[in-house]
């Protein structure tokens, strides 16, 4: 093993070994709460099956939990969401263990110690954090770095690569032509980025850099995402694989449909009130319908009526132009602008998923003329539609509200090609983390009809 090699093993074993200091901070921290609990009320002690049982089931719901809100992502998130992601796995491990404790005996206990444990998990989460995030970078220096462009569009839409200069020093910048010897701009870098070159380039840049120990970075084509979901094939002597149209096994799909009955009848019972005084301020406020109905497409481009509180003023679209809203849009209430930030004007499409049209999981619905306007650029834009629209998903998850059309397609391609209920309960775990992020609901540019920026607006 290289030199480099090395180095990359013992910082990779040292940061592990402080993911395991953590982790055991953390469960210390619970089996505290636990013996008290046992203590007070004389149920069972430390080192009893049914303590050792619990404790195992927190350690492994914590670690879901970790690994969901990608908890311990360092070099790669912002130290203030990595603590904020560690508190909310703590947090809701915590209410977990809180009603199964009381289902498993029967009896309500009084939930002061588990907010003293909640509060001892946020300074053991925010010191650790703010201790492992400056060795991370101690041990991870920024990389030298070379970017590889065809077309200056694209090279902007990579603008946010120079705001992480802890791990990125960016050498060089070059414009890259069909045919020239790349190996020239990257033979001496540590990291390149691959933006936009042919397949053919790229796919050697690839190859090149995996055999010379080079980080590589590359957005995928819709090519790449549509091979993650293709089928090996043992029919032949020579590799083969089997690309077709999604079709989730039986199981999945009765699985998937319960758990959108169950979370949808829940999520209807428990959020009643707030629903009920959002409708009445929506009334309140101008008198006019606290809902409205939008026609939207769900799988195989089936229309169906989307329900949805009404955020923006009557007769928002009177010039008869769809339009999706822009960052200070006027059309929006002042009552709109605040259940738009809680995303309480999607709660009534709960009744969409109960009814069928919709699921919790999936692509988001588009409106059929936006949608006809995206395949004027995006042909393959109706590859979304192979399932049931969704609620919630991996681009509302890990993209914003004004992110390009061209990569919501390809992260909900990539939701597609890897659909499970395990993702799924991941993707419905991890819409609870973006609700507090303030960036996931910007609007699109003033003056932009749909989320798909002219090269013109790009460059701007």
């Amino acid at each position: 093993m290289s030199t480099k090699g090395n180095n990359k093993f013992i910082n990779h074993a040292i940061i592990r070994s402080c993911k395991f200091v953590h982790l055991l901070m953390v469960v210390v921290a619970f089996i505290g709460c636990l013996d008290y609990y046992n203590t007070r009320f004389n149920d069972y002690a430390v080192g009893d099956t049914r303590f050792t049982i619990f404790v195992g089931l927190y350690i492994l719901m914590f670690m879901f939990c970790l690994r969901t809100y990608k908890a311990y992502d360092f070099g790669l998130t912002e130290r203030g969401i990595l603590v904020y992601s560690q508190t909310l796995s703590a947090f809701i491990t915590d209410v977990v263990f809180y009603i199964v404790f009381v289902v498993a005996n029967s009896k309500v206990f009084n939930p002061l110690p588990l907010a003293v444990l909640f509060v001892i998990q946020i300074l053991i989460n925010s010191v650790w954090t703010i201790v492992v995030n400056g060795i991370y970078f101690k041990l991870n220096k920024p990389k030298k770095t070379i970017i590889l462009y065809r077309e200056e569009s694209e090279l902007i839409r990579l603008k946010e690569i120079y705001s992480r200069k802890k791990n990125f020093k960016i050498a060089d910048t070059v414009k890259y032509i069909d045919g020239d010897d790349w190996t020239k701009y990257i033979e001496n870098c540590e990291a390149v980025f691959v933006v936009d070159l042919l397949p053919r380039y790229r796919n050697s840049i690839l190859k090149y850099c995996i055999e010379k120990n080079i980080h590589c970075y590359t957005a995928p084509y819709t090519g790449d995402i549509i091979m993650r979901g293709a089928k090996y094939l043992n029919m032949f002597s020579v590799p083969a694989f089997e690309v077709s149209r999604v079709t989730p096994n039986v199981e999945y799909l009765f699985f998937k449909r319960l758990m959108d009955i169950v979370l949808s009848l829940l999520g209807i019972i428990v959020l009643s009130p707030i629903m009920v005084i959002t409708a009445i301020a929506i009334r309140l406020y101008d008198k006019g319908p606290a809902f409205y109905r939008q026609v939207r497409l769900t799988k195989n481009g089936k229309e169906f009526r989307i329900f949805k509180f009404r955020s923006m003023r009557v007769n928002a679209e009177s010039d008869g132009v769809a339009r999706l809203a822009t960052d200070n849009d006027d059309r929006i209430t002042p009552i709109g602008r605040v259940i738009r930030a809680c995303r309480l004007d999607e709660l009534p499409q709960l009744f969409n998923i109960l009814k069928g049209d919709m699921s919790i999981v999936g692509p988001r619905p588009e409106r059929p003329e936006i949608a006809v306007q995206y395949l004027e650029e995006l042909p393959e834009f109706n590859l979304r539609l192979q399932v049931k629209a969704g609620l919630t998903g991996l681009a509302q998850v890990y993209g914003r509200y004004n992110t390009e059309p061209a990569d919501k397609l390809q992260m909900d391609l990539m939701y597609i090609n890897d659909m499970s209920i395990i993702e799924d309960i991941k993707l419905v775990l991890a819409t609870i983390k973006i609700l507090f992020i303030k960036e996931s609901t910007s609007g699109t540019a003033e003056g932009q009809i749909t989320a798909m920026a002219s090269k013109t607006e790009q460059k701007k």
